[in-house]
């Protein structure tokens, strides 16, 4: 099973917009969860050691059910990298076993997240996302978590999303 994902995008947009992608709670509504999952919840406290708590809701279709996430954060540098630990948690940002919430045993407590920001050209930014964990039996569910979730981002910066 997987032990790393990786996804990366290029953004028409300068480093400067594409890092407010993690660090404005309105910008994370917009971007966080699968195609069709919304995220009502972006509660965002972006320093080291602070812990950010975001939400998805699936569609009515698929349930509707609401999952958090808290998003603690171990290493930043400014436009350049944001380290943090995602995890499944209640609406308070308590972290919870991925059980309780219908996860398959194997989902992971915890999945390290690297983003990194590089420059490349006059405004464009490349933006890598890896998540470090043992994905278990969803691995291939969370590649296409991470892709769709960051097609969104790139979405905000194209015509049909502004």
């Amino acid at each position: 099973m997987a032990k790393q994902i990786e996804v990366t995008r290029t953004f028409n947009a300068p480093v400067e917009m594409v890092w407010q992608l993690w660090t404005a709670p309105e910008l994370v509504k917009r971007w966080w969860g699968p195609k069709h999952f919304t995220s009502p919840v972006a509660k965002i406290d972006f320093r080291k050691g602070g812990k950010s708590i975001v939400s998805m809701q699936a569609p009515p279709e698929m349930g509707g059910q609401v999952f958090y996430s808290a998003w603690v954060y171990v290493k930043i540098i400014p436009l350049q990298s944001i380290e943090f630990i995602q995890s499944l948690s209640d609406e308070a940002g308590n972290k919870i076993n991925p059980t309780q919430v219908g996860m398959p045993p194997d989902f992971p407590a915890d999945i390290q997240t690297t983003v990194t920001f590089k420059k490349v050209g006059n405004s464009e930014t490349e933006m890598t996302v890896t998540e470090y964990a043992d994905f278990g039996t969803i691995s291939n569910f969370a590649q296409i978590g991470l892709e769709q979730s960051l097609d969104k981002m790139v979405d905000i910066f194209s015509k049909k999303g502004s």
